[in-house]
């Protein structure tokens, strides 16, 4: 479980600064175990800020985030091993010059045995439909595949939660199906997945709740059916109806 206790988050100054900036305004907030929660809300609403709290990677001025049941501040190495994390752009967590290389990283910095190493980048890859292209150069990747190789990066690690900003930006429809499709088997297999985005489209099917944020507060804490409701107030897109969701699909894709 992911507890997020009064946190707040400035940038550009303190508390007694004029020209800081309250990214994250006092928010209190459960992510359960094997939860599907979509974070929502439009640029500049506060959830990157949020979720960036949850593996340390931002710190909050005051509050506290605990990851099952330890503080975020407490331990950091745990944090970052319980929650793995997908930024908008691949481009900024690709750190290896092949794909194998890439997403054989974090667990190599765990210190893991180089059997249980090549297991984990195995499975991540099979996961994204990338069997077999660890020899692959990060160079040589489409926009959709780089997103599909930072994400098996993030299961590689294990992760007992996996937060994913804006995942399905640049993917074609293919990889968008693929990405939607390993989020499901996650969730079913006890993960809690995060979605961070301003379009739910692709992700209300999925989700066991909504999230909406504004001016960096919680303005909507909600079931999916009734977020078609309220979220257009706060500049997300959303389906006409929650009927016109997408429909679940184990389609074969192939790479994009």
């Amino acid at each position: 479980m992911i507890d997020i206790d009064g946190v707040t988050c400035r940038y550009n100054g303190d508390t007694d600064d004029a020209d800081a900036v309250v990214a994250v305004d006092d928010v209190t907030l459960s992510v359960l175990d094997d939860e599907y929660l979509v974070v929502a809300g439009a640029n500049g609403s506060g959830k990157t800020t949020l979720v960036r709290t949850f593996n340390g990677l931002v710190t909050p001025e005051s509050g506290t985030v605990a990851v099952n049941g330890t503080a975020v501040s407490d331990d950091l190495v745990a944090a970052r091993t319980a929650v793995g994390m997908v930024f908008q752009d691949p481009r900024d967590q690709l750190v290896a010059a092949t794909v194998g290389a890439d997403v054989a990283f974090g667990p190599e910095n765990l210190g893991l045995s180089h059997a249980e190493i090549d297991r984990r980048v195995v499975d991540a890859l099979a996961a994204v439909n990338m069997t077999g292209r660890e020899d692959d150069r990060i160079g040589s990747l489409s926009g959709g595949e780089r997103e599909r190789v930072a994400i098996a990066g993030a299961l590689a690690m294990e992760p007992d939660h996996l937060v994913l900003d804006e995942p399905f930006t640049g993917l074609d429809e293919p990889a968008r199906r693929s990405v939607t499709d390993r989020l499901r088997a996650l969730r079913a297999a006890g993960t809690s997945v995060i979605v961070v985005t301003h379009d739910l489209r692709d992700v209300l099917g999925l989700a066991d709740r909504v999230v909406g944020m504004a001016d960096g507060r919680v303005a909507v804490d909600t079931a999916p059916e009734a977020a078609v409701a309220e979220l257009p107030g706060l500049d997300v897109r959303v389906p006409e109806s929650f009927d016109d969701r997408p429909a679940n699909t184990t389609d074969t894709v192939t790479d994009s």
